[in-house]
């Protein structure tokens, strides 16, 4: 613990959906949930006006539906939001060289590390500090951000906690022990439901109570690992650091399918095709792999997991597909399945080939492609597996990737410019055209099949345009005397956006598990 608040944690608030709150000037104020947008989709994301109808991330998409039928319900954009992201790490950057990003839209600082302390170590300078760290994200995204100051990562993740939306909150050390004692014994890291339900029984409910019952009853509630790790948290004692860099220990994708698969075939070619999709991201980070894991979850929410550690590390899809196959195997799917996963970990910075599999993938990737065209032809959706936008295509034939009118998706018209689709249904396409820095646009109606519609990129948001014009920030938000920041941000391996896609849900991690019904669930203007 320090005598001194100078571990910050930063926190954007309701990041995904206030980066499409920005993005689209007509949802401003308004409800607006992100995530999958098939029928067994979750929330990734609800703006601040939509919590206020219970509506929270991890949410059935279904129930979120029920709960605020009048919302924008939005597939995820992760091309933008890790623009954005980016832009705030580099910020941080500028504080200090020891960042440590938890997720596109949270990390932690260590203020000591850097200059950004210049009235010296204090709490006062350290709050003038998070203040200006506000200021400067507000100017150069638009966006607002939560930051909490504090002695130790642990406390300076509550603080964040606490001071949601758009504030700050500073820990005084030597505070901590009366701050946590009313607090919920969930609020302490690694406490989850089932923790929570042991304490619960002992009559802990408090981080207070957990004090009380002393580290040897948590011991015997909860095991020595557990239990004492949660004794020194509920005490406020964290001496872990900030650690700049940290290594993926694996990397995987999965998706939940829309209908239950029965056909072993299909079945089959979905793990072929997530197979395939795992090298791609595995091969995006440089990295390689030994151990390849297969997750399958049952109609009844029954999961199983099967694993085949290689002779070395690979980068090679057809040597995971054919793991991957082999464990399928052992599975029985017979009864339906919901959801599949294809992972690779034990990771590794060179390859240790299998000559063998390597003399086989000519004949192994002609095999495979005529498995991944029987699964998109049989599900008729295209890769992903899950419900489209509608895309009129004849019955039997896959939609086209880029006729796939998904809510939230951006598109591009020769004679009105930039703008969104609002929702699709019927053969009909409905777009608002409007741009982060216009104000509200107008609804026009397509033909889906309509070839004056196109697909397109997303807009830079209206506060970042600016800023790109201006130049860059410094600190305080006046233009930068300096070309680069201290650090650039973190990079990420696409086994870091697997994590997010994992949070949406839905078919193919989000934007396949679209939904079909017109209006997308958006209010009208």
């Amino acid at each position: 613990m320090r005598s001194v608040p100078t571990i910050l944690h930063l926190d954007m608030d309701a990041f995904f959906a206030a980066v499409e709150q920005a993005a689209k000037p007509s949802l401003r104020g308004k409800p607006v949930i992100v995530g999958g947008l098939g029928p067994r989709g979750v929330v990734s994301t609800a703006s601040y006006e939509a919590r206020i109808f219970g509506v929270h991330s991890a949410m059935p998409m279904g129930q979120a539906r029920r709960l605020c039928p009048n919302a924008a319900y939005l597939a995820p954009r992760f091309s933008l939001y890790r623009d954005v992201s980016e832009a705030v790490m580099e910020i941080l950057g500028g504080l200090s060289p020891l960042v440590e990003p938890l997720s596109l839209d949270e990390a932690f600082v260590d203020l000591e590390a850097g200059d950004a302390l210049t009235e010296g170590s204090s709490s006062q300078a350290a709050r003038a500090v998070g203040e200006r760290l506000r200021k400067t994200i507000q100017e150069t995204t638009g966006l607002s951000g939560s930051v909490g100051l504090a002695g130790s990562k642990m406390l300076a993740k509550i603080a964040s906690e606490e001071a949601k939306p758009d504030g700050l909150i500073v820990i005084e050390p030597g505070t901590e022990r009366d701050l946590l004692s009313p607090m919920s014994v969930r609020t302490l890291p690694g406490v989850g439901p089932a923790t929570a339900e042991v304490l619960r029984r002992a009559g802990i409910t408090t981080v207070g109570e957990t004090v009380e019952a002393g580290e040897d009853e948590l011991l015997r509630l909860l095991g020595r690992a557990h239990g004492t790790s949660l004794y020194a948290m509920a005490n406020g004692w964290d001496d872990r650091p900030v650690i700049a860099e940290r290594d993926a220990k694996s990397v995987s994708v999965e998706d939940t399918f829309d209908v239950d698969l029965t056909d072993r075939a299909l079945v089959q070619a979905h793990v072929a095709r997530l197979a395939d999709r795992c090298v791609e991201r595995l091969r995006a980070a440089g990295r390689s792999g030994r151990t390849v894991v297969i997750k399958v979850r049952s109609y009844d929410f029954s999961t199983l997991t099967r694993s085949e550690t290689l002779r070395g590390p690979t980068d090679d899809a057809g040597v995971v597909r054919e793991a991957a196959a082999r464990l399928l195997d052992t599975v029985d799917t017979t009864a339906g399945v919901r959801l599949l996963g294809v992972g690779v970990s034990g990771l590794a910075d060179f390859t240790q080939e299998d000559l063998f599999a390597q003399a086989q993938a000519e004949e192994q990737q002609r095999a495979h492609e005529h498995q991944r065209a029987d699964a998109e032809s049989a599900d008729g959706t295209g890769p992903g597996g899950g419900a489209t936008g509608d895309g009129h295509a004849e019955e039997g034939e896959p939609v086209p990737a880029d006729r796939r009118w998904i809510p939230g998706r951006d598109v591009h018209h020769p004679d009105h410019g930039y703008g969104w689709v609002q929702g699709s249904g019927l053969g009909r396409v409905t777009v608002r055209f409007e741009t982060p820095g216009s104000p509200p646009g107008r609804v026009r109606t397509y033909g889906v099949d309509d070839p004056a519609l196109e697909p397109a990129g997303p807009q830079p948001l209206a506060a970042m345009a600016r800023q790109e014009r201006a130049g860059p920030l410094g600190r305080t938000g006046e233009p930068s005397q300096l070309s680069d920041p201290a650090i650039r941000p973190k990079s990420r391996s696409d086994a870091d956006e697997d994590d997010g896609e994992a949070e949406v849900g839905g078919a193919a991690g989000g934007e396949d598990g679209a939904d079909a019904s017109a209006g997308g669930g958006t209010s009208s203007p």
